[in-house]
């Protein structure tokens, strides 16, 4: 899907296919969910007036709760706790991907009470009315959400979320096979390392760094800085092992990779089995991102569900979950209870760091550039 001419999506806009069919085929075409989200944005959401409306919470605690989430993304003892607390029993699957998540969902998984998208995926849960409103008066702990980690672009009013666990895009490296540590995307023309390199195999993060390579903006939309972005990571292409994403930690830890385009909070889990693995972002700067826990429009554990989201608002609780996973927490008082968590980017990093945003038109334009880099 690389023009806003695709019979797919005219055939949305004239009415004659629904946005759970697009979605549906565009995801059996092979289009990424980051283009889904802008297509279906730029064809004019619902808003407030499509939304699934608030449905009333149990009085009665359930005695189960189904959660589906990133592997790698829970405490140590999170849900056990939970277990032993509350007298529910917890099933816990995992996926790698929010593709994986949203094929799930409208395959017509209704057994899942929470499940944690990322911000462009809750876009597209919202415009297929896949998600239940968040009823905000059984959530006591709110107030220990940092402000900077609350109402975000994709629901400005957290109807539909609580924040989880963020991170950011970097290099992860094994300081201990570098003469020098990297301080630049730059480091992927370098033919000192090739063979020993890698990139995420994703078009926003791959296009996108090299955007901030040059100084502009990971979300542009300039033909002229999009272009001389395909040539840098066309330049690199030959000196990069693969293109990998999540898999490249076990890489790291054998040391088959030296360099790696990577999250923070997969770099930090890499680092638990070798200590000479270090996170560095890019003095050029990089992507942060959100991610949320949020209800199925059909779970049928809502009070259950409520009550896992206010019990992973405790300061406690958070900083465990972080403290596994590596990521950050999004819960101040969590990182005031444990200073060794990862801190919230400083006000100099943040003015390097960009949230993904909504491409719109121009979806097209980086599906056809990504598919270059990619046969290139």
């Amino acid at each position: 899907m690389t023009t806003s001419t695709h019979p797919l999506l005219q055939a949305l806009q004239r009415g004659r296919l629904s946005r759970r069919d697009f979605v549906t085929r565009a995801l059996a075409a092979g289009a990424g969910l980051p283009a889904i989200a802008a297509l279906l944005s730029a064809c004019g959401g619902r808003g407030s007036e499509g939304d699934a409306a608030p449905a009333g919470v149990p009085a009665a605690l359930e005695k189960e709760l189904a959660i589906y989430n990133w592997s790698d993304y829970i405490g140590e003892t999170t849900l056990a706790d939970f277990e032993r607390e509350f007298g529910v029993r917890v099933i816990y699957d995992t996926y790698e991907s929010n593709e994986d998540l949203i094929a799930k969902l409208m395959a017509g998984a209704t057994g899942y009470d929470l499940v944690v998208p990322s911000n462009y995926a809750v876009r597209v849960l919202r415009e297929l009315e896949l998600l239940a409103p968040v009823d905000r008066s059984f959530l006591t702990n709110w107030s220990h959400l940092a402000p900077v980690f609350t109402a975000q672009a994709f629901d400005p009013d957290n109807r539909y979320t609580v924040p989880w666990q963020w991170g950011m895009a970097g290099l992860a490296v094994r300081a201990d096979r570098l003469k020098a540590l990297p301080d630049s995307w730059a480091v992927f023309h370098d033919p000192a390392h090739a063979g020993k390199m890698t990139q995420l195999d994703d078009m926003r993060d791959v296009i996108g760094c090299w955007l901030k390579y040059r100084g502009h903006s990971l979300n542009s939309t300039d033909p002229g800085e999009l272009a001389r972005a395909k040539a840098d990571a066309l330049q690199a292409k030959p000196y990069l092992k693969s293109y990998l994403s999540a898999p490249v930690k076990g890489q790291l830890i054998a040391g088959d990779v030296w360099i790696a385009q990577l999250w923070n909070g997969d770099t930090a889990q890499a680092r638990t089995s070798e200590p000479g693995i270090e996170f560095v972002l890019p003095k050029e700067g990089s992507m942060i991102y959100l991610d949320s826990m949020v209800i199925p429009a059909g779970a049928p554990h809502r009070r259950a569900a409520h009550e896992f989201l206010n019990y992973m608002l405790r300061p406690d609780v958070g900083a465990g979950i972080s403290r596994k996973s590596g990521y950050g927490s999004p819960n101040a008082k969590a990182l005031a209870l444990d200073p060794s968590l990862l801190q919230p980017p400083s006000p100099a990093e943040m003015r390097r760091l960009e949230y993904q945003e909504d491409l719109a038109a121009a979806t097209g334009e980086w599906d056809r550039i990504w598919t270059e880099i990619k046969a290139g």
